[in-house]
């Protein structure tokens, strides 16, 4: 089988890319006939459609992408098969996805995303996304790659670091985390928490909100914002830098950088069941409960989940 893989190639940081990277890396290695390319090159595309010839075309994005996705390939008579992640709101394409014989998803939620805006999911497979195993694993603090991370974000050696990243912060559950250390703050140990996000407008005014967030909890000396594009060659130590990583994101059709900081080690927190239970259950005594395990005082009841 000759399958081309659709995705924002040459690979960015990005979840997106990362999620096609990492399915094009699977299938070579796995021996299967592929090649990659960017799912907005139509030239480039209708190119390996004539000599490459794939029986599939695999196409990673959102409902938003499926005239690059599925509607480019029909064009040409080559069969698309969507892997999709969602937004929170399918509004357009509904008919077009709905009437092909498969439609991968990367999480059950965004399964019931797709079905809830009005797909019948009877095409619909859940594909969770890959982790990078050679390169997200458990590093010593002592690794000076791991120390320079610490240092340049300004994390002192007997600090606690949170750590959430996302395109912003907000949408990863930052202020609700923001909001639990100001509850606990007096009886945590020395803490910072850092927020590395994506740099892009939107990003910039979302930051300004978290930023009055923290200011008006009193906690604003130790949060920290970092903006700026990195690659995945940094992002295992920015992960290893972490004694903890807060994700109990508003929305998470997967949850990438959760997995590959559960790879390196770290305390993660996050949910399963949305964000309406997470309050219920209660930010506040959530991460008071990480801190011990970060630190690893017998409160932790030997648990790291």
């Amino acid at each position: 089988m000759k399958i081309l893989v659709l995705y924002d190639y040459p690979p960015s940081p990005g979840g997106i890319a990362t999620q096609g990277a990492l399915l094009h890396r699977g299938l070579s290695e796995l021996g299967v006939d592929v090649q990659p390319v960017h799912f907005e090159s139509a030239q480039e595309k209708e190119w390996y459609y004539r000599w490459f010839e794939p029986d599939v075309v695999v196409g990673i994005g959102y409902w938003g992408h499926t005239q690059h996705l599925v509607l480019h390939p029909q064009r040409y008579g080559v069969q698309p098969v969507p892997w999709l992640i969602a937004d929170g709101y399918m509004a357009n394409y509904g008919e077009v996805l709905d009437a092909l014989p498969l439609v991968l998803v990367t999480s059950n939620w965004v399964k019931k995303v797709y079905i809830r805006d009005g797909l019948s999911g009877k095409n619909i497979e859940v594909l969770p996304v890959g982790c990078d195993t050679d390169s997200f694993i458990p590093r010593d603090r002592s690794d000076p790659k791991v120390k320079a991370v610490r240092e340049l974000l300004g994390v002192a050696d007997d600090q606690v670091m949170i750590l959430t990243i996302g395109g912003d912060a907000a949408s990863k559950g930052a202020q609700e985390v923001m909001q639990a250390l100001a509850t606990i703050d007096t009886k945590a140990p020395d803490w910072k928490y850092v927020c590395k996000v994506w740099p892009q407008p939107r990003t910039e005014e979302q930051n300004i909100s978290d930023l009055r967030l923290a200011e008006h909890l009193g906690i604003n000396k130790n949060v920290v914002y970092t903006t700026g594009r990195i690659s995945r060659n940094f992002m295992p130590y920015l992960l290893a830098a972490c004694d903890i990583y807060a994700a109990p994101s508003r929305l998470e059709g997967f949850g990438m950088v959760q997995v590959e900081a559960v790879g390196e080690g770290a305390v993660t927190v996050w949910h399963d069941r949305g964000m309406a239970r997470l309050l219920r259950v209660g930010v506040p005594r959530a991460i008071h409960h990480v801190f011990h395990l970060a630190r690893g005082t017998p409160e932790a009841n030997g648990s790291r989940r």
